[in-house]
């Protein structure tokens, strides 16, 4: 049986790859248009349920309070939360607590008790966690990701301190309690083994291969105690 996997991304961010031809306004191609794809993919390629709102799904004329209570509930019935990690997915003069992105992975992140049609208590568990890196309007993934020389290693460096990522998403990297790393000559780190509970992929990688990821991320959600998972944001 398939896992339900919500999905968060920043809707009009257009400063992306266009994948599939001119599409949209003006031409251009959106988060949402990978997220089509990744539907598509879960929907024929995979077991996997997605639970996110589809394209033709318009809430734009609800109030916020009924859009966040309608994410809530698919939120809370989900195992997995994929962010769609894009160049302009963070509004940098808007505070993270108002932008949706950061709700949704706190509110994924925590454990939410619920009263069930019987009458019990159902607390949901924490979410494993994806970010999926979108290549920007180049078709560039170094805003976020870029490899660099360490000890003659060819090393895939993350940049969790940049200011396109949210608060949120930054704290979940490199937060293992014990990871396996060793110091470069520079001083610098390379880590082994899963070192980061939010897992981060390229969006190629991920598409040509969505089951090896989505049991990774699986597989750190089961050792999340070995993890300082920041749930709030």
């Amino acid at each position: 049986m398939g896992n339900k996997i919500f999905v968060s991304y920043k809707y009009g961010d257009n400063n992306v790859e266009n994948i599939i031809g001119t599409k949209g306004k003006g031409g251009l191609c959106t988060v949402r248009d990978y997220v089509d794809e990744l539907e598509k993919t879960l929907k024929n390629k995979t077991e996997h349920i997605y639970k996110g709102e589809s394209d033709g799904e318009d809430l734009s004329q609800l109030s916020d309070d009924t859009i966040w209570e309608k994410l809530k509930n698919r939120i809370y019935d989900s195992t997995l939360t994929i962010v769609m990690l894009s160049k302009g997915m963070r509004e940098k003069y808007k505070a993270e607590k108002h932008q949706w992105i950061p709700q949704e992975i706190s509110y994924s992140l925590k454990e939410i008790s619920r009263i069930d049609s019987s009458g019990n208590s159902v607390t949901s568990k924490t979410n494993a966690l994806i970010a999926v890196i979108i290549p920007d309007i180049y078709g560039n993934y170094d805003y976020f990701t870029y490899q660099k020389d360490c000890c003659n290693q060819k090393c895939i460096h993350y940049n969790n301190d940049s200011d396109r990522i949210f608060t949120i998403m930054s704290k979940n990297m490199f937060n293992q309690k014990s990871p396996d790393k060793e110091q470069c000559d520079n001083n610098n780190y390379i880590y082994h083994g899963e070192c980061n509970y939010m897992l981060c992929v390229k969006w190629n990688d991920f598409v040509d291969n969505v089951d090896k990821y989505i049991d990774r991320a699986y597989s750190i959600q089961d050792n999340q105690d070995e993890y300082d998972i920041a749930k709030t944001i």
